[in-house]
């Protein structure tokens, strides 16, 4: 009787612990993918903080101005469109502080000319369209000139590419640990039962049948792993907004969710998989070697 209690007890507690370890490597995995999330988005945000600058010739109509727009912003390159006049140019405090007097002073009129500002989108990073798109602008009617910080754009890119990089192999190997983490995990609670598996076998159990409620249990323990995982996913998320608030937007929230239902689906498919595996090693070992093993 305290043998049969110390069984249950014993495999109960392995059993929490193959859940709990499992819960931390879906929570481990869900957080790797959130980073890679978070970087690529902040990656392509600073591709996209370069402007190019248009500047217009002086006495152009309205209605060529709005024409010049319209072809800018048709290019795929071209992310957004802002009209910066002259006169906003002049009355630019930082414009001001840089030369330290009013050209009023000097001059009888505003030396400066109406601009086009473009955000380019993170396909910029290609130096060729980039220099085909600025080619192609500097053509067109009414344009004077375009600038483009090629040189700090190129640097840039192959900052924001060399860090993406560095973190995609950082999280790829976290990755491959977690999972060898996992399996080892599973194969542990496994041959815990390998005694069980092979008196089952002894009375004639075919492998379905032997197979079926630990592929069962799986299931089950991969869903209370996934929402383990879910749960201190959640917390930390909140934790991290309470600390810097609103730091998440809407589409970030939309991203957490996809994120939940990834570790619960991760879950139960990666529980199912290992678990599968360590039952075909046992049950297809030979019942002098499980007592040797």
């Amino acid at each position: 009787m305290k043998d049969d209690k110390r069984l249950k007890r014993k495999i109960r507690n392995s059993y929490l612990i193959s859940t709990v370890s499992m819960a931390l490597v879906l929570f481990l995995l869900g957080s790797v993918g959130y980073l890679m999330f978070v970087t690529m988005i902040a990656s392509d945000s600073l591709k996209e903080s370069i402007a190019v600058t248009v500047e217009l010739r002086n006495g152009i109509s309205a209605e060529k101005r709005d024409r010049i727009a319209q072809q800018l912003s048709a290019h795929e390159l071209v992310r957004a469109v802002t009209f910066v006049s002259k006169e906003e140019k002049l009355e630019d405090s930082e414009f001001r502080k840089l030369f330290g007097n009013r050209f009023e002073e000097v001059l009888d009129e505003n030396p400066l000319l109406d601009s086009y500002e473009l955000t380019l989108t993170s396909h910029s990073e290609n130096q060729e369209a980039v220099q085909a798109f600025l080619t192609e602008a500097e053509r067109i009617d009414g344009v004077k000139q375009v600038s483009f910080p090629a040189q700090l754009a190129e640097q840039l890119h192959g900052t924001v590419n060399r860090i993406r990089l560095i973190l995609l192999l950082f999280s790829g190997a976290l990755a491959v640990i977690s999972l060898i983490l996992l399996n080892n995990t599973i194969r542990l609670a496994i041959y815990s039962k390998r005694y069980l598996i092979n008196t089952m076998k002894l009375v004639g159990a075919t492998k379905g049948f032997i197979m079926r409620p630990f592929l069962g249990n799986s299931v089950t323990q991969g869903i209370l792993a996934g929402l383990g995982a879910s749960g201190l996913f959640l917390a930390s998320m909140y934790g991290l907004n309470e600390t810097v608030p609103g730091i998440l937007t809407a589409a970030e929230y939309e991203k957490i969710l996809l994120i939940l239902g990834a570790m619960i689906v991760a879950g139960i498919l990666l529980s199912l998989i290992f678990t599968w595996r360590a039952l075909n090693r046992f049950i297809d070992m030979t019942s002098n070697k499980i007592y040797l093993y």
